[in-house]
């Protein structure tokens, strides 16, 4: 099988994000990287780059002349990685696809709903495939969930609760590099743990349950005095057909290091997920003994064997679950250059209709904590 080339804007030096999605697109052997405009200093970028291994020539001084210029090459990249600050997403994802260039993105997929709908209409204008990484819906347990849900196993869905607490900006940490972009609204947008990890929450809510907010009553706060953005979220949600919600986000859970949390209940049974414990997913049917479902053991449903590299009992965790992502993005890029139907598995991936919801749900959120917590549509 061909391995595809890639692309990415952002991820230099001193970022997180972009060497975790270098590591994600390397891992099941579908991706090599082979150009970028890796910093907004084109001479960092360009030296970045080199350092990378990158040829000279597709080490980039900016994302404009890296679209205008890899469009062009007979052995162009078949997909750009953007994992740039919130705020640039927009205009670089329409570069590329206006360029013809399919786009994995960093979640928020913009900064407004203004953006989000129009990159969504580029998108839809040029057919190109669009990846958003949330890449915990890349993870096999919570595929499981899904499968589960589909089934109805649980029954009618009456509760979802998720959760995500951290405690990494409990205190201000001047001089470090990710916390200066995601504390300013400049870059970050408009939300700051509800952008960053709220949206995971909401995402993997709506992906396991098969369920869409309507409605939603938040409450934001700044904990850490002089922080211009939220650092914790409570959000209420009422569910199509009539299930309810709670989504509790933060970044000031002192004592919390990345505990992401998903239970959905129905009227015949309960799941629980936990990413710090992925392995496992929990099931309680109704009055009956609990149930572990372990990743690679018997009765994993085909989504989740899909998304599975190793035996049980051999763990799998975070960079499994991105490289998942990145897995499906090449499946979908795929097909669309053989112009064939993309398997069912791939099509688990978020995309652009994604995106649009989860900036909606942090124009949502916004708009209802600053009227005092009012009942607010949740409409993309």
């Amino acid at each position: 099988m061909r391995r595809l080339k890639l692309g990415m804007v952002g991820g230099g030096e001193g970022a997180f994000i972009g060497g975790v999605h270098r590591m994600a697109a390397r891992l099941d052997g579908h991706w090599d990287l082979v150009a970028g405009n890796f910093q907004s200093d084109p001479d960092k970028s360009i030296a970045f780059g080199k350092s990378m291994g990158i040829d000279a020539a597709r080490a980039y001084p900016d994302f404009r002349t890296m679209a205008a210029s890899e469009a062009k090459r007979a052995d162009r990249i078949d997909a750009v990685s953007i994992v740039t600050p919130n705020s640039t997403h927009h205009a670089i994802a329409r570069e590329f696809l206006l360029a013809g260039i399919p786009v994995i993105c960093d979640k928020p997929m913009t900064t407004t709903l203004r953006h989000a709908h129009d990159l969504a209409d580029v998108a839809r204008q040029t057919g190109l495939p669009f990846i958003l990484t949330h890449n915990y819906s890349g993870y096999p347990m919570t595929r499981q969930a899904r499968a589960m849900v589909e089934a109805g196993d649980l029954g009618a869905i009456r509760i979802v609760q998720v959760e995500y607490a951290q405690d990494w900006l409990a205190r201000d940490i001047p001089g470090n590099k990710q916390a200066d972009w995601r504390g300013d609204p400049s870059k970050a947008g408009p939300g700051g743990a509800l952008g960053d990890i709220a949206t995971h929450a909401f995402q993997l809510a709506e992906f396991v349950s098969g369920l869409t907010a309507e409605t939603l009553a938040a409450d934001l706060e700044a904990f850490v005095p002089g922080r211009k953005v939220d650092d914790n979220v409570n959000v209420m949600l009422r569910f199509g057909g009539g299930a309810k919600g709670m989504l509790w986000a933060s970044q000031v859970a002192s004592g919390s290091v990345n505990g992401l949390r998903l239970r959905v209940f129905g009227d015949n049974g309960g799941l629980e997920w936990t990413q710090e414990t992925p392995e496992t997913l929990l099931f309680t049917p109704l009055g009956e003994q609990q149930r572990i479902i372990r990743r690679g053991g018997a009765g994993a449903s085909a989504s989740a064997a899909y998304a599975t590299r190793v035996p049980g009992g051999h763990p799998e965790g975070y960079l499994e679950g991105f490289a998942q992502i990145y897995s499906d993005a090449a499946e979908l890029v795929r097909a669309h250059q053989e112009k064939r139907e993309p398997n069912a598995f791939s099509k688990l991936v978020p995309g652009i209709a994604d995106g649009v919801r989860g900036v909606a749900f942090i124009e949502a959120a916004i708009t209802s904590s600053k009227a005092n917590s009012a009942w607010t549509a949740l409409s993309a």
